[in-house]
């Protein structure tokens, strides 16, 4: 297993040829880690270009081109594929066959434009059989594999997902962004540890610390804290008052699938209000917690009001749309706590960015959580409600709780930053790796 994300060599990076599959790009929705991963990756690329490098992406017909914001790439071409997504798990079985055909020939004559090399990457979904060139897959998801009871439900989401794990298995390199998601990623697909490479990811730009102290640092109305007065930052506040928000309140980025643990949260929230309201608790701060959850369809929407009316917590949650980065990173600056109650999580990106705001994080002990959260928040194991329930009481309602785990991420928010022009860095020299050869 090679780690990268650490120093990185002087050495200069010899570009190459990309065929890269930007489809979550035009259907954000279906996949927000994967397209948030993609646009962040695409403009560091576009942002500081290198010699020889070029890019052929692959695109579905029936979505708008989202890629042509990024003026400074070298795109020699865009193929555009059959909307495949929407035969939902047929998609792993057809997929692997149609972008075979769509990259065949993608990299012909690539050296005539100064590449080294040629590499396909694929960052979602099954990747091409029998390719011509190296294939490095970068895995953000352990999810349909670790709950296969979810996933594979059907005859062709099995088949489909079996497959995929074959193609992972093959790829010349699969990229993961932390030791953890590594480890699992050899024992759960059985990919070879010499092949696995860790590219830390970055937060976006947007979630960073705010420009005041820790009276403007998600402190939610933390003793020595005027949460909402004049040190709360003004986008904070128009956020805030846009949604209806009180002066407290924590945030709920998921996506609301069988990846998390929505009704763990709302038993728990459910036992806190039960409990009655703890005496140190300051006048005028709700209880139980406030929760706000962030990027639910209209569809998620009435479900999990649904399901929050059976659990009696409807009142504690308030809701939002998707938001672009710069609204979500203001409401997460402004938050107690940022959650996320999961039972898979690869990525992580949620956690970075709010610890990359300096909010600590209420977390479940999985996936690549630990490891990025830390000592910047609480971690309680998978539907464990009581220790969920005290995990929100402390964050919500423990001040020295708070105070200590606001504190380290803080700290670790203004110390030095990972950005995204380092994981472009890493991540070419991973093509660089794999993909420099000769030329078909």
């Amino acid at each position: 297993m090679t780690a990268l994300g650490e120093p990185a060599s002087s050495a200069p990076i010899r570009g190459l040829r990309v065929v890269l599959d930007v489809r979550p790009l035009q259907d954000p929705d279906r996949a927000p880690a994967t397209s948030a991963y993609l646009a962040a990756l695409l403009g560091a690329f576009d942002a500081d270009p290198i010699a020889g490098e070029s890019f052929a992406l692959l695109l579905q017909s029936d979505l708008d081109d989202p890629t042509t914001e990024y003026r400074r790439l070298e795109v020699v071409g865009r193929r555009l594929l059959p909307p495949t997504r929407l035969l939902r798990s047929g998609a792993l079985t057809v997929d692997p066959f149609l972008l075979r055909g769509a990259s065949l020939g993608a990299a012909w004559r690539a050296d005539r434009g100064g590449a080294a090399g040629a590499v396909y990457h694929a960052a979602a979904g099954a990747p091409p059989l029998f390719s011509r060139i190296p294939i490095v897959v970068t895995l953000l998801d352990l999810a349909p594999w670790e709950l296969a009871g979810a996933y594979q439900r059907s005859p062709s989401a099995r088949f489909g997902q079996r497959l995929r794990a074959r193609l992972l298995r093959d790829a010349a390199a699969v990229v993961v962004g932390t030791r953890a998601m590594a480890r699992a990623t050899a024992h759960v697909l059985h990919v070879r540890r010499g092949r696995i490479r860790v590219v830390g990811l970055a937060p976006r730009a947007a979630f960073a610390p705010p420009a005041g102290g820790v009276e403007a640092a998600g402190s939610g109305g933390a003793v020595g804290a005027t949460a909402g007065g004049p040190t709360m930052a003004p986008d904070t506040r128009a956020e805030m008052d846009r949604l209806g928000l009180p002066e407290r309140y924590l945030v709920y980025p998921g996506r609301y699938d069988a990846r998390q643990d929505v009704g763990t949260l709302f038993r728990a929230l459910a036992s806190l209000g039960g409990a009655g309201r703890p005496g140190s608790l300051p006048d005028g701060v709700p209880w139980p917690p406030r929760v706000l959850l962030v990027g639910a369809s209209p569809e998620d929407r009435a479900a999990l009001a649904r399901a929050a009316a059976r659990a009696g917590v409807g009142d504690a949650l308030a809701y939002a749309p998707a938001l672009p980065a710069e609204r979500l990173a203001a409401l997460v600056r402004g938050a107690r706590a940022v959650l996320l109650p999961v039972l898979s999580e690869g990525a992580g990106l949620a956690a970075i960015e709010a610890i990359a705001c300096g909010t600590p994080v209420v977390a479940t002990n999985v996936g690549a959580l630990p490891e990025i959260v830390g000592s910047a928040g609480i971690l309680v194991e998978p539907r464990d409600v009581d220790r969920l329930a005290s995990a929100l009481r402390a964050a919500w309602a423990d001040e020295l709780v708070h105070r200590r785990v606001l504190d380290q991420a803080l700290e670790r928010a203004r110390g030095s930053r990972r950005t995204w022009a380092d994981v472009a860095t890493d991540t070419r020299r991973v093509y660089a790796e794999v993909g420099i050869r000769e030329l078909a």
